[in-house]
């Protein structure tokens, strides 16, 4: 994979930054210095110490602007914009919790831009005198990467009634300490459930190539792929992994191997149109000279066509029975979470396209295969999401990278989108 470049990632012509824009770029920059890597990425996964003095920094940031910093039980981070008393928010945001050694970019421009939107806002309305109808909420969601803490999305599905506040603090990673244990020492544990959400917005890199192999700096999001995701544990006999006969064998590793490779021939037999991985696997005992005899591991589907992933789906199970039968070991089947083929609202989609029209950015429809917490959110509130380019789509990448152009054009159209949203265009 060669480094991307802005010659490569651009998608117009290279222009001076306004000093507004200029203060959002020397922000992100500031940013990426929290658990930055010698590779240009970063590494804060979450209630890590690097994402604690990231969010410490948020907040001084969000203050700094006249914000009100507050957090729900969960931790999710939210800077109150409260123009109007007793009034519902439009909350705007993302993450800033990482993948190991990820990219930059994913995530936190979704919640930076959030936060300068916001800044412009309270400006412009400071300025002009004029009251919106609703409240600005900047967020950053707790968790969103389930790197650390399984599953992911984890503050917007307690945000929004999918996953419960207890199981959640109760959530362990792999050294056995809890979401509770890991939040509560940092008082990012607030005592409410958050601001009351009237809408959602939220912006992010796009993580494919779409945008960018058509040259079109906005992607207006319209739904989601669908996607069933697995917690599987694949159980067997410990033994000698050299004195013991093959025939004898019950090998976990075996068994689990089997099975990432029947997740990848499921793909290839629906070209284009289905996604599936293994992206975690815990070895046990884990020694070099021991046959393993437990194998935990997360495996995911993701499909645009419901009915291809409904098929994939029972291959899958098919096959696990088969490779029961072959390796000799038990599979349990734990569904981790799911979500199906799912619109953002069409009349958010327009007044986005509305915005871009405006101020002159060239757009497009697409579809997100990645989860994202707007897809939690759009089930609650009226969701609008936004992407711009992703150089060559590398994303949970040290190489990821969007220009300083393609970033300052989103926050644009971003600070568009909340303005009507919050002055009630979508209400309307």
């Amino acid at each position: 994979m060669k480094s991307p470049t802005p010659s490569t990632a651009t998608s117009s012509p290279r222009t001076a930054l306004s000093p507004a824009d200029e203060a959002f770029v020397k922000d992100f920059a500031t940013m990426s210095t929290f658990g930055a890597t010698a590779a240009g990425g970063v590494d804060r996964q979450a209630a890590s110490p690097d994402d604690v003095s990231q969010r410490r920094w948020l907040a001084g940031l969000l203050e700094a602007h006249g914000l009100r910093v507050a957090y729900d039980r969960i931790g999710n981070q939210f800077g109150l914009l409260e123009r109007v008393p007793g009034a519902p928010f439009v909350v705007v945001g993302s993450h800033m919790d990482s993948q190991p050694t990820a990219g930059r970019f994913d995530g936190a421009y979704g919640v930076l831009a959030a936060a300068h939107a916001a800044f412009r806002l309270a400006e412009e309305w400071e300025r002009s005198g004029d009251v919106p109808r609703f409240n600005i909420a900047v967020v950053n969601w707790f968790n969103e990467e389930g790197s650390r803490f399984v599953p992911s999305m984890m503050g917007s599905s307690v945000f929004t009634g999918k996953l419960s506040l207890e199981q959640a603090l109760a959530t362990r990673d792999r050294d056995g300490v809890s979401v509770r244990e890991a939040m509560e020492p940092t008082g990012f544990l607030g005592d409410e459930d958050g601001p009351p959400a009237a809408f959602c917005v939220e912006i992010h890199i796009e993580q494919g190539r779409n945008l960018e192999n058509s040259g079109v700096t906005i992607g207006l999001v319209t739904s989601s792929w669908a996607a069933n995701k697995y917690a599987f544990v694949v159980t067997g006999d410990q033994a000698h992994s050299g004195a013991t006969l093959m025939e004898d064998r019950r090998d976990a590793l075996l068994g689990a191997s089997l099975l990432v490779v029947a997740a990848r021939e499921i793909a290839d037999r629906f070209p284009g149109v289905l996604h599936t991985s293994v992206g975690q696997l815990d070895v046990y005992p884990n020694s070099p000279v021991v046959v393993a005899s437990r194998v935990s591991l997360l495996l995911d589907l993701r499909s645009a066509d419901e009915s291809v992933l409904e098929e994939a789906d029972a291959l899958l199970h098919r096959r696990i029975t088969e490779i029961e039968e072959t390796a000799r070991v038990t599979v349990e089947r734990h569904h981790s979470h799911s979500w199906g083929v799912t619109s953002y609202q069409p009349n958010g989609v327009e007044l986005a396209r509305r915005g871009a029209k405006r101020l002159g950015l060239s757009h497009t429809d697409v579809m997100t295969v990645a989860g994202h917490d707007s897809i939690n959110m759009r089930d609650l509130v009226p969701t609008v999401m936004l992407f711009v380019p992703s150089s060559e789509g590398v994303s949970h990448n040290e190489l990821e990278f969007t220009t300083d152009e393609d970033m300052v054009a989103g926050l644009a159209l971003l600070t568009e989108v909340v303005r009507s949203v919050a002055t009630g265009e979508l209400a309307r």
